[in-house]
């Protein structure tokens, strides 16, 4: 079962999150504006609340399978920029898992409910910066530093340096 799963996973799972957060403002204030016309807050808000919780749980995961490759990719590109893509993954999943927490409230109705539902909101704009900071810097380990060599090399040749950009010349 587990062979048809891909490898390295890391990568096949890291785009669901970056998805998901930026679909999660837009149903968000989606949200919002359909309980300002008379939509009841639990099945609004609901919705929003589903996403932020796979939102969520694939963040888990996807800093999960990445911890689980670390010492593969390490050997290649070194520490500094693991390092930092791995602090910006954690801030990110725990700046998600607060999120979720401050928007629960939203099911509410009333003034408890608008103030979660608003802090909702706010919080889905400010885990787009969140989550671009992550990918940034996976995508500079994948393309600045070369981390896929950890899986492309043949024979698993773990001396290969960075990847050289389309257009300059090596020598």
């Amino acid at each position: 079962m587990f062979d048809l799963l891909p490898s390295p996973l890391h990568p096949a799972v890291v785009h669901l999150p970056i998805a998901l957060t930026l679909l999660l403002p837009l149903f968000a204030l989606g949200a919002v504006l359909a309980i300002r016309r008379g939509a009841r807050p639990r099945n609004a808000w609901g919705l929003t609340l589903g996403l932020l919780l796979a939102l969520v749980g694939s963040a888990w995961v996807a800093t999960e399978t990445g911890e689980a490759q670390e010492d593969r990719v390490e050997a290649v590109v070194g520490d500094a920029p693991i390092h930092t893509h791995e602090e910006a993954a954690e801030a990110f999943l725990l700046l998600a898992f607060g999120v979720l927490v401050v928007a629960l409230p939203g099911l509410a109705a009333g003034r408890v409910g608008k103030i979660g539902r608003t802090a909702g909101l706010a919080g889905s704009v400010v885990l787009v910066g969140a989550g671009w900071n992550v990918g940034r810097s996976g995508g500079e380990l994948v393309y600045e530093h070369g981390a896929a060599a950890a899986y492309t090399q043949p024979g698993g040749d773990m001396t290969a340096g960075p990847i050289s950009r389309s257009g300059e010349d090596d020598d």
